[in-house]
């Protein structure tokens, strides 16, 4: 009798099982994908750090966090304004509990980790408002993809995560100039979500470009130019490099709707071997709609890791019940990839556990 996984469906329950029987016991690898965005920048957008200028070190702190169990580039760990972890947190004890190697690749981040980094040419992005948020997406997507074919090649599926602050609100840019309706939808990492600061900063640069809602449905290239964020190049060229060879788990939560929209209008064939893998708090989050949004694009598994920390020992790992942070640095799709490779033997409860003594240790308590 196989043991359970604690992984919750909440879309397309026949794909999703199918999809889960098909990694179990398997071999994943754990790509996670950073960049920088200056939307990011603008007060009250992200939780990423105790300030908007801190952003710039949080992809590089998580990915250092992911290779070294620690960040060299800043003291601690990326922190939000109110002292909450980095849920790199959850995606470093689930890797390290089932043993799950780690590539880091780069869109483009201002402050270089202290790692080693694949580094497919693409800069920093630009405030999206202006309409010129991302350079050279054609070509990094055409170098992810040579990575993702080849990473394809030694592994038997991929879990593609990511890392950038501001990342929902590049995603609303994306899929609203791309006609799929995303407003009030994105997620967040604030428990208090700031619909109105993500609408006006999206129109802002629809305005700027001379763009409109569904203007770019069939231009996703100059969607992400415009509007997107230097991660996407990065994971869809990686998605579409290895899902024609193997099976890969999206590993984020409402940004992974964007690159859905992206994959579908470049190649809707490979969808067939994709599933989104989030957590909990973002399937049960009212203040966000990744179904709503997914339901518009593509009948694509929704996974979803059902860690839960209300019984934790630290009021910082309890506030993620309370709406803050929720997803991110790939949790949920490392947590679903943990519990699938030990075929169950990895539980919530044995992941809350090692995540507990991971806080313990990086926070310095006793």
């Amino acid at each position: 009798m196989k043991k359970p996984l604690d992984v919750l469906i909440s879309n397309n329950k026949v794909r999703a099982l199918s999809f889960l029987g098909d990694i179990r016991g398997k071999k994943p690898l754990f790509i996670c994908t950073i960049a920088t965005t200056e939307t990011a920048k603008i007060k009250g957008i992200s939780a990423a750090g105790e300030n908007p200028e801190i952003t710039d070190f949080t992809p590089p702190a998580d990915s250092e966090l992911l290779l070294l169990g620690k960040c060299k580039c800043i003291p601690g760990v990326p922190i939000t304004p109110d002292g909450i972890p980095t849920p790199a947190l959850i995606t470093m004890s689930a890797l390290q509990l089932a043993d799950i190697p780690v590539v880091v690749a780069s869109g483009g981040v201002r402050i270089k980790p202290h790692i080693p980094l694949l580094e497919l040419g693409g800069i920093p992005g630009k405030d999206i408002s202006t309409g010129k948020a991302v350079e050279n997406v054609d070509e990094v997507i055409q170098r992810a993809k040579i990575a993702g074919a080849n990473f394809a090649k030694t592994t038997d599926y991929l879990v593609i995560g990511e890392s950038i602050p501001g990342g929902t609100t590049t995603a609303l840019g994306v899929l609203l100039s791309m006609g799929i309706n995303a407003e009030g939808k994105v997620s967040s990492s604030l428990p208090q979500n700031p619909h109105k600061l993500k609408i006006d900063t999206v129109n802002a640069g629809l305005s700027a470009k001379g763009e409109c809602f569904g203007s770019l449905a069939k231009d996703p290239i100059n969607a992400i130019s415009f509007f997107g964020d230097p991660m996407m190049p990065v994971f869809v060229g990686m998605v579409l490099g290895a899902a024609e060879r193997v099976p890969v788990l999206m590993g984020g939560g409402t940004q992974m709707s964007s690159v859905l929209a992206i994959l579908k209008a470049l190649n809707p064939k490979i969808l067939s071997n994709v599933a989104i893998g989030t957590t909990r708090w973002i399937t049960d989050d009212p203040t966000s709609d990744l179904a709503g949004i997914v339901a518009q694009i593509s009948d694509v598994p929704i996974l979803a890791a059902d860690i839960n920390f209300s019984n934790s020992r630290f009021d910082g790992l309890k506030a993620y019940e309370r709406g803050i942070v929720k997803e991110g640095v790939g949790a949920g799709g490392a947590a679903i990839a943990a519990m699938a490779k030990t075929e169950g033997e990895i539980t919530k409860d044995i992941l809350l556990k090692e995540i507990e003594k991971n806080y313990e240790s990086l926070m310095g308590m006793k």
